[in-house]
């Protein structure tokens, strides 16, 4: 009989990415029932076109929840908000089906907002713990497992409820809904606790996550990095399917490539990423994955320059781009985690992640507008180049990796190899004096000048010790 473990710290790889599973499969399953099966449902009910473009405001809680993400840092435990969160999206699952979307008052609308809002801070506290959980050399290949529990919730949320709606009624389906994340909140009560030291909550300690993050070494590098960085493929997002459609592809077709074929390949991508940086570490997979993704949106420029390539070559490429953006994210996500002070792991996350995906909003809203001046072939050309810029910080950014097993957590940028580079020296005669020392690394994740020892040529100086001056 399987046991629950007390603490993080007892959990083996094999059960913490388990865990990592079943965490992104309850964080995905509301992001699609809001974004694919709501809008749906509204629709097929009578609710007007006017109303529901207002659907796409519920993408903004998601974007902002960075504001409230210090409320997870400071009041409460992680597991605490995920289970909470995850027995209120059950209960509002209930709620909306007493509203008429036929006729849609205030009540209906504070109901839906209430749902992206509970979903984007159960994100937060998901992500949060996760952070906690993972050594650095284990978010690569958790962050491959988290993206393949991730697209399996969308596509049972957003494909077979949307189905089970169809065949038994709505009210089943959102009562199967209500179940699916009721049975996920009892499954979070045993979620093994994970301690990290915090500070007392006070008005002012609402800014530190912030100035913990903008305060290290090399922040506009790194923060310019994270804006780049994923530009090209949410810059070709919006655009793919235009171009699947005027290739000719049904949507028989459609459906096969974003259903099937892409969902498998983004699948594999990130569990072969995961597996990659498990042996070589989350900067050669920056390195090398980030390279794999802008050559896979040349086989979109191909194929769209030359038309013979036919509906055969619009299947490649998109494996092609499924794979190497699945590599790219698995990568790119575990360096997020990895940078994260675990004190204040909520408010960076939700950050980070903010930023890179507004860069990616306003390169996704031009590109229709670039598309249409140069056409298809060059503008997946052009998402080639887009993300290169990042490249020029990479080594700025292998300063903030912590690659041996540790969190990163708060620290100055400065490269660790640099501080340890030269060996102490014990001094050649009898002497007493004050010797500088370094401290046993606290949990700010600093090598910092702590205290005084007074020393002799007889004592054991220990690795960590510097020499007197």
């Amino acid at each position: 009989m399987f046991e629950w473990p007390h603490t993080g710290e007892d959990v083996k790889l094999n059960k913490k990415l388990i865990f990592i599973s079943f965490l992104y499969f309850a964080e995905g399953f509301p992001f699609g029932i809001i974004g694919d099966t709501l809008p749906i449902y509204l629709r097929i009910h009578g609710m007007s076109l006017a109303s529901l473009g207002l659907i796409s405001l519920l993408s903004l809680p998601y974007a902002l929840k960075f504001i409230w993400a210090p409320a997870v840092d400071f009041l409460g435990s992680r597991r605490k908000w995920i289970i909470s969160t995850q027995f209120l999206l059950s209960a509002l699952m209930l709620v909306i089906l007493a509203f008429n979307p036929a006729s849609p008052d205030v009540l209906l609308w504070v109901c839906v907002a209430s749902l992206a809002i509970m979903s984007a801070t159960q994100d937060i506290a998901i992500d949060s713990y996760s952070i906690e959980m993972l050594k650095t050399s284990e978010m690569g290949v958790a962050n491959g497992f988290r993206q393949a529990a991730y697209r399996v919730a969308m596509i049972v949320s957003g494909g077979v409820f949307v189905a089970l709606g169809g065949w038994l009624g709505w009210d089943i389906a959102f009562i199967a809904a209500s179940v699916v994340l009721a049975g996920c909140a009892l499954v979070s009560l045993g979620l093994p606790a994970v301690e990290v030291p915090r500070s007392a909550f006070t008005v002012a300690s609402l800014g530190a996550p912030f100035k913990d993050l903008f305060a290290r070494r090399n922040v506009v590098q790194v923060m310019l990095f994270i804006l780049f960085y994923k530009l090209g493929d949410m810059a070709m997002g919006p655009i793919v399917r235009p171009f699947w459609l005027e290739r000719g592809l049904s949507t028989a077709e459609i459906g096969l490539i974003t259903g099937t074929l892409g969902v498998v390949a983004a699948i594999s991508g990130g569990l072969a990423g995961g597996l990659f940086m498990a042996r070589f570490g989350i900067f050669h997979g920056l390195w090398f994955f980030g390279l794999c993704q802008c050559v896979s949106h040349l086989t979109y420029a191909l194929v769209a320059a030359q038309p013979l390539t036919g509906h055969l070559g619009v299947y490649v490429a998109s494996a092609s781009e499924s794979f190497c953006s699945g590599l790219g994210t698995a990568a790119f996500l575990a360096f997020l985690m990895s940078i994260c002070n675990r004190e204040y792991s909520a408010s960076q996350y939700a950050l980070l992640s903010a930023l890179f995906r507004s860069a990616g909003i306003v390169a996704g809203a031009l590109g229709g507008w670039v598309t249409e001046m140069v056409g298809y072939a060059y503008f997946f050309a052009l998402t080639f180049f887009l993300p290169l810029p990042a490249f020029v910080f990479m080594f700025k950014v292998k300063t903030w990796i912590l690659e041996d097993g540790s969190q990163a957590d708060s620290f100055d940028g400065t490269d660790p190899d640099d501080v340890l580079a030269k060996p102490p020296q014990k001094p050649k005669e009898l002497l007493i004096r004050d010797a500088p020392v370094f401290a046993h690394p606290t949990q700010n994740g600093r090598s910092a000048f702590a205290r005084t020892r007074k020393t002799v040529e007889s004592g054991d100086y220990g690795n960590r010790y510097t020499p007197a001056p």
